[in-house]
């Protein structure tokens, strides 16, 4: 056997090694996944690849908490608010960030030590939680912690 026929065979078979592979892992993503929080109880489903569908919107708000509510305001995000936003139909993930520094670019205005964070598949079903009684019910307990109400909001779409 020659060089150039051993390098062919070693080719053929990593080729066949990577396919088989890329098999598996396909067929592992095909897998339908479990529908979570009001998913779950909405008969929502997977898509085909078994995967949710791809998040549409996200909205940014940069909050001034004041550091004696802080844990409180924290306790309520996690055991509250969270909780009850993720019932909704279309909701996808909510985080409250705190803000460590600013790595580039101008600072935020004097006193932003906060951005709230949510992700909902669209515009209009945000829109069905964000003026819902039980939004209204549970932000209360954010609102509580804040020096200023008039924060900006920024409404992105996913792309």
């Amino acid at each position: 056997m020659t060089d150039k026929t051993m390098s062919r065979r070693t080719a053929l078979k990593t080729a066949v090694l990577v396919a088989a592979a890329a098999g598996a892992s396909a067929a592992s993503c095909a897998q339908p996944t479990e529908p979570q929080g009001e998913a779950a109880s909405s008969g929502k489903t997977a898509t085909a690849t078994g995967h949710m569908p791809t998040p549409g919107i996200v909205l940014y708000c940069d909050l001034k908490v004041d550091a004696a509510k802080e844990k409180a305001m924290l306790d309520h995000f996690h055991n509250v608010f969270a909780p009850a936003g993720a019932k909704f139909e279309g909701f996808i993930d909510v985080k409250m960030l705190k803000l460590r520094t600013i790595i580039q670019g101008d600072p935020l205005p004097s006193g932003i030590n906060y951005r709230f964070q949510l992700t909902y598949v669209n515009e209009e079903l945000r829109q069905i939680w964000v003026n819902s009684q039980v939004h209204t019910e549970v932000w209360k307990g954010i609102d509580d912690a804040l020096l200023e109400k008039n924060f900006q909001v920024a409404l992105f779409d996913v792309r």
